[in-house]
């Protein structure tokens, strides 16, 4: 399978501070992608590596077969919506989809205009008179038209009240099955990441706690309750990510490829927030979990 995305010990640190550590991916192409995260995590610094708007501090990473940015063959593979949805408000959507026209060689101008006709925008319509839900969409069909091999997105919902987050949503959803590009969607909303990927990374504290298929993720999360019992009387093939105690209870949320036998336990599976929120609270706790990652 190949690989829209290649990561091996990247680095990015401003001044003396980390803003993402020893990142290892291996991102499979045609998949959309959730990266999840508290604010601050690292989600935006890993993108704008990935986009070629930063250098790398330390390791390396290969988007779409190349360095990101090194030239105007590669410049053209990638799209790019930042959260802000940045378009310019003296513009009007016509000139918009005309400044993409000359910018982008395998720019589809059909593509283009039939979305602005199935948003309802007017195309004389200035930039900086549309609502934000209208910036976001105007900015999506920017990035569409374009016709990436890979198209990433910076939290660009995270303005848009529900409603206009939903469509958002819904046109990249349908943009996604007309189209053959991989998509990297970046969210702090779980059922965002719920409703439209197939494959997670979790992000915290700069670095990468946990990255695969996500049917395959939530298939080998469980939770554990029993009687209180301690970590090493555990089975090694279960990994810890995260546990809570009680006098005479304990919790684990563990992750293992085994079938968990042990009567003594209550065993069900995670949600997708649970797993989040497991791996967040790992990170938290402690700076040495290994990093995992299933490898495509």
């Amino acid at each position: 399978m190949s690989t829209v995305l290649r990561a091996r010990a990247l680095g990015k640190k401003y001044k003396q501070r980390w803003a993402l550590q020893n990142c290892n991916l291996n991102v499979p192409s045609g998949r959309v992608v959730g990266l999840v995260g508290p604010n601050g995590a690292g989600k935006s610094t890993l993108l704008n590596l990935a986009s070629g708007m930063l250098a790398p501090t330390a390791g390396t990473i290969e988007v779409c077969g190349g360095r990101p940015a090194a030239d105007v063959n590669q410049l053209t593979k990638v799209g790019f919506v930042a959260q802000d949805a940045p378009v310019y408000s003296g513009l009007s959507v016509r000139d918009h989809l005309d400044l993409g026209r000359h910018l982008n060689p395998a720019w589809n101008d059909e593509v283009a205009q039939d979305r602005i006709r199935r948003l309802g925008l007017d195309p004389k319509q200035r930039a900086g008179k549309l609502s934000g839900g209208q910036r976001a969409q105007l900015a999506l069909t920017l990035g569409i038209a374009k016709q990436p091999e890979l198209l990433i997105l910076d939290e660009p919902v995270a303005a848009l009240d529900p409603l206009a987050r939903r469509e958002f949503m819904q046109s990249l959803m349908e943009s996604v099955a007309e189209q053959e590009m991989s998509v990297i969607l970046s969210s702090h909303l779980v059922s965002d990441i719920e409703r439209t990927c197939d494959y997670l990374i979790v992000l915290v504290d700069s670095r990468v706690q946990v990255a695969g298929d996500l049917d395959e993720l939530l298939a080998a999360h469980y939770r554990l309750v029993g009687p209180r019992r301690e970590t090493d009387t555990l089975p090694s093939d279960q990994q810890i990510i995260s546990e809570s105690h009680t006098d005479k209870q304990s919790t684990y949320l563990v992750r293992t490829a085994s079938p968990i036998h042990d009567p003594s336990w209550t065993v069900s599976q995670l949600s997708l927030e649970d797993l989040v929120l497991a791996y967040m609270h790992g990170a938290a706790t402690t700076h040495e979990r290994p990093q995992l990652e299933v490898l495509r």
